[in-house]
């Protein structure tokens, strides 16, 4: 199976910009985007304009196919996100059940309109099913309100993993734009990012949890034991960055980030065979600041 995550930065833009000949080329089997910037209906248009087919009827259901693809997307609708933010999982195989917000992980509902949180439960060929997350974490301002909002998303985020991970046996996977670095592996110029919303001692201390080993005592107590997949199989090597800023000569000179995630369960990162980021092979062939981080998982 191959999973793809993209945050596409407005699936309009995409389109136009060539991420279709990408899409076709890939053989991608679960498709999460994040950044989507579109309603149900531009966004199933666009997944059927890169199939080169016609545009789809309008206000089709949740899960309902077009082009192929079983959709599940969920739109921002409070005014700090709408228009910005937009998380979707398309999959060749059957959703069998899909969940828009965080659940008893957000108990006051904070995040239910911020279009951020996606779980889709992907019907598998022998009966079990893979949990596929789509996520967008804030980007976040050191010392300010949305600051605030990123750490409590990540908070919630932690809950929810939690009990998606609490069968050691489930097949679950958190992908997405994280907008945190968390090694300085991860970042090229890490040393002049230490006080900055993406690299900040705290944001990088809740990726901790979730990778550090369940059990242990003081800090190092209450770990997921979930698997930073892109990490694992690329070793002790800087990068591979996933984003790179549109102005400059960032992308030229690879002074990327790396912030697009795949984060397995320990069942599911067994079954992880490879992990790459398609980055373009020029600046103008570009066709988000991100690239796709895609894995393959025989399962």
């Amino acid at each position: 199976m191959v999973v793809a995550t993209a945050n596409v930065n407005g699936v309009r833009a995409a389109v136009r910009r060539g991420m279709g000949p990408w899409l076709a080329a890939r053989g991608v089997d679960v498709l999460c985007l994040q950044e989507v910037r579109a309603d149900d209906d531009v966004l199933r248009r666009a997944l059927a304009e890169m199939a080169g087919e016609g545009a789809p009827a309008k206000g089709a259901a949740q899960g309902d196919a077009v082009a192929g693809w079983h959709l599940a997307h969920v739109e921002p609708t409070d005014a700090g996100t709408k228009g910005r933010a937009g998380v979707a999982v398309a999959s060749r195989l059957p959703i069998s059940a899909l969940r828009t917000d965080l659940g008893d992980a957000d108990p006051q509902g904070r995040f239910a309109g911020a279009g951020r949180w996606l779980e889709a439960d992907v019907a598998l060929p022998d009966g079990r099913a893979l949990t596929a997350v789509s996520a967008y974490v804030h980007s976040g301002e050191a010392g300010t309100p949305q600051q605030e909002d990123k750490m409590a998303f990540l908070a919630a985020a932690t809950e929810r993993m939690a009990a998606l991970g609490a069968d050691g046996d489930a097949l679950a996977l958190v992908t997405g734009d994280l907008n945190v670095g968390h090694r300085e592996l991860d970042i090229k110029n890490w040393k002049g990012n230490v006080k900055k919303a993406g690299f900040l001692p705290e944001e990088r201390a809740a990726l901790d949890r979730w990778f550090r080993a369940p059990g242990g005592a003081g800090d190092d107590a209450g770990g997921l034991g979930w698997v930073d997949v892109a990490r694992r199989l690329a070793g002790e090597v800087d990068g591979p960055y996933s984003w790179w800023s549109w102005r400059g000569q960032a992308f030229d000179r690879d002074t990327g980030w790396r912030i697009d995630y795949q984060v397995a369960t320990p069942a599911l990162a067994a079954a992880a065979r490879t992990c790459e980021v398609d980055r373009a092979p020029t600046y103008a062939e570009r066709w988000s600041d991100h690239a796709p981080v895609v894995a393959t998982y025989q399962l």
